[in-house]
C-alpha cells in the first residue's frame, strides 16, 4: 500500500510520462502530415472539390478518411475503384447511371465542378494512410453465377476502365452488375464498329437507350471495343 505522498508522486510523475508521450506523438504526427497528405499535389483545383464537397454535406451520406454516415458508398479511395469517367459521370447524372435504382440527388454540378470534385476525389485517394481503409476480401463465385467459359475472355485481360465503369453495370462470367445486359458473346452479336459507336453515345446509336454517354476518351473507346469484340461464345 503506497502512502499518500507516494500515491501523489506516483500520479503526477505517470501524468507527466503521458503528456510528455502525448506532445511527441503529435509532433511527430504533425511533422508526417504533408509527406503523407501527399500536400504537394493539393491542387487549386482539389481545394474547390474540397469547399464544394463541405457545402454540400456529402459527408451527410458519404464516409470519407473514417469520417461520415454510412448510408452511402465510403468514397476514401473511390478515384482507384472506379477512375474519373465513373466518378464524373455519376455526378452529372445519378440517376442515368442506375436507373430506377440510385437515391443520390443531382446536384446539378457544372462541368467545373465535377473536374474540381474529381481532382479533390483523387487527391484523397493518393494519400498514405497507412492501409485504410483494407482492401475488401471478395470470395470466390459459386458454380451457379459463372457462365460458361470463354477462351477469348479468358485470354484477354479486362482493361481497367472496363473494370471500373462497365462492370458497376454489365457483366461477364457472371462477374459485374446486373442493370445491363450481359456482356458474354457480345461479340458474336456485334462488330467491332458498331461496339465503337454505341461506345461514344449510345442515345445517337437507340435514341431510347438506358445508357447514358460516358466521357470516355478516344483509347478508353479503343481498348473496351477490342475487348468486347473479343467476347465470344465457345462453338
Amino acid at each position: 500500500m503506497l502512502s499518500k505522498s507516494a500515491a501523489k508522486a506516483f500520479f503526477l510523475g505517470g501524468t507527466a510520462v503521458c503528456a510528455g508521450a502525448f506532445v511527441l506523438l503529435t509532433f511527430d504526427t504533425i511533422q508526417r502530415v504533408p509527406a503523407q497528405t501527399r500536400s504537394q499535389n493539393l491542387s487549386e483545383s482539389a481545394i474547390r472539390g474540397k469547399h464544394l464537397w463541405d457545402s454540400n454535406n456529402c459527408m451527410g451520406c458519404h464516409t470519407i478518411l473514417g469520417e461520415g454516415a454510412y448510408y452511402a458508398p465510403e468514397l476514401t479511395k473511390v478515384y482507384e475503384r472506379r477512375g474519373p469517367s465513373f466518378i464524373q459521370s455519376m455526378l452529372k447524372d445519378p440517376e442515368a447511371m442506375y436507373p430506377g435504382q440510385r437515391k443520390m440527388k443531382n446536384y446539378h454540378f457544372s462541368d467545373q465542378e465535377i473536374t474540381d470534385l474529381t481532382a479533390f476525389l483523387k487527391w484523397i485517394g493518393e494519400m498514405d494512410l497507412n492501409g485504410f481503409p483494407p482492401k475488401p476480401s471478395i470470395g470466390p463465385l459459386s458454380q451457379a453465377e459463372q457462365a460458361p467459359p470463354s477462351p477469348n475472355a479468358t485470354a484477354s485481360l479486362r482493361p481497367k476502365v472496363f473494370e471500373q465503369v462497365c462492370m458497376a453495370c454489365h457483366s461477364v462470367q457472371g462477374q459485374g452488375g446486373k442493370v445491363g445486359p450481359l456482356l458474354d458473346g457480345v461479340g458474336d452479336r456485334q462488330t467491332r464498329d458498331y461496339l465503337v459507336q454505341w461506345l461514344v453515345d449510345p442515345v445517337a446509336v437507340k435514341p431510347d437507350s438506358k445508357m447514358p454517354k460516358l466521357p470516355l476518351s478516344e483509347a478508353d473507346i479503343q481498348e473496351l471495343a477490342d475487348y468486347l469484340s473479343q467476347l465470344k461464345q465457345q462453338g
